[in-house]
């Protein structure tokens, strides 16, 4: 099966955001660029999902539908058999993929000047939706010890000044692959409680944990915070479906289930029948076959890439214990930011994301998409050797 994320692909010209904004948004050229920015992968998505897919097309009806008990059936057994998670399906409401109910969270729990908190280095999207909204952003340095980030909640404590309303937490963690322990989770639930934060963990890429790692569940490691706790999942990394808009908010709390129901329906919002249906057939033994058979072929990736990167003399690929994107220090090079990145995607023609965008903590970093082909990373690895070798 690991063949199926080798056969090579052109994303070009196919309104793919990762790749047709090469030249638009990074001055990287089209014909010869390399797309590693986006979290989105370049290879089909599992054979259950388009057969699911191809069956619907096959009837050749999208009318109006009902029934949401499979796949909510679907998400209950894939959280208890891939992350011992036990869930009852009436916690599940659906957003248009995870953008979407992180912004509903902050529309529902927040008013337009509150403050919402986050830990950063993080997810880019975080920022960019507390401010589209009107909301101000408490952005909370993270520790770091040597290629660890840890929490550092006396420091965030410092930062607050008890008009709080959200903690928007990531887990694993984007960019850097953290994987919180569980003890780590509590502490962050005895932070929210003591602050009175609803808590949204943001847990997208709980997928993809490589071997000698364990993911647990937000709500597994602090069960006492459900009262203010919010858990967002999709499919949409794992199965490279982001494009069918289908996400999940998971909340225990039947009060606070209750504001966001109802906050939907005063919308008029409901998920869209094939995305349903995709993320049915995903969340099947058979997807979880095709998941890890994933997993395999990205530990190679991330192998060839980290041996081939850290050997560029002040560069730093930071030991991934989750997701698929690097995040690769450049400090150690002496070079400012701007000419890091005019020789990545001048010199080699790549784009990746900028570390600064990811808030404080970013600085000198670059974070690199590697959920693609084999030869697409091999590619990168040399064009950024050619590009720093004056450092050699």
């Amino acid at each position: 099966m690991r063949d199926l994320f080798n056969q090579p692909t052109d994303r070009r010209g196919r309104n793919s955001s990762k790749w047709d904004l090469l030249e638009s948004k990074f001055d990287v050229p089209m014909e010869d660029g390399l797309a590693m920015w986006t979290a989105d992968s370049d290879y089909p998505t599992a054979p259950c999902v388009l057969k699911a897919l191809q069956d619907e097309i096959d009837h050749g009806l999208f009318g109006y539908f009902t029934d949401f008990s499979k796949y909510n059936a679907a998400i209950q057994w894939w959280m208890k058999e891939r992350h011992g998670w036990d869930i009852d399906t009436d916690w599940i409401l659906t957003a248009q993929g995870l953008g979407n109910a992180i912004a509903f969270c902050i529309d529902v729990w927040t008013q337009p000047g509150d403050r919402i908190v986050t830990f950063n280095p993080v997810y880019h999207e975080f920022e960019m939706k507390i401010r589209k909204s009107g909301r101000i952003p408490v952005q909370c340095p993270l520790g770091r010890d040597g290629d660890i980030y840890n929490l550092d909640l006396d420091a965030a404590q410092d930062l607050l000044d008890g008009t709080e309303k959200l903690l928007i937490f990531c887990s694993p963690q984007n960019p850097s692959g953290r994987i919180w322990s569980a003890d780590e989770l509590r502490q962050v639930a005895e932070f929210a409680e003591r602050n009175n934060l609803i808590v949204v963990s943001d847990e997208i890429h709980h997928d993809f944990i490589y071997p000698g790692n364990t993911f647990t569940p937000m709500d597994v490691a602090a069960p006492h915070l459900r009262n203010r706790l919010v858990v967002l999942t999709a499919s949409s990394k794992t199965f490279n479906i982001a494009g069918m808009k289908t996400g999940n908010m998971i909340i225990p709390d039947p009060t606070l289930r209750d504001a966001m129901a109802q906050r939907l329906r005063s919308l008029d919002y409901s998920a869209n029948a094939l995305g349903l249906k995709m993320v049915t057939a995903a969340y099947s033994p058979e997807g979880a076959d095709w998941v890890d058979a994933q997993i395999a072929h990205l530990m190679g990736n991330k192998t060839a890439f980290d041996d081939g990167v850290n050997a560029i003399p002040g560069v730093r690929s930071l030991p991934l214990a989750s997701t698929y994107l690097a995040w690769v220090d450049f400090s150690g090079t002496g070079m400012d930011f701007e000419e890091v990145s005019r020789r990545i995607r001048k010199d080699a023609r790549i784009a990746p994301s900028a570390g600064p965008d990811f808030g404080p903590g970013g600085e000198t970093f670059m974070r690199f998409n590697l959920a693609t082909q084999r030869y697409r990373v091999d590619d990168a690895v040399g064009r950024l050797q050619a590009a720093f070798s004056d450092l050699q």
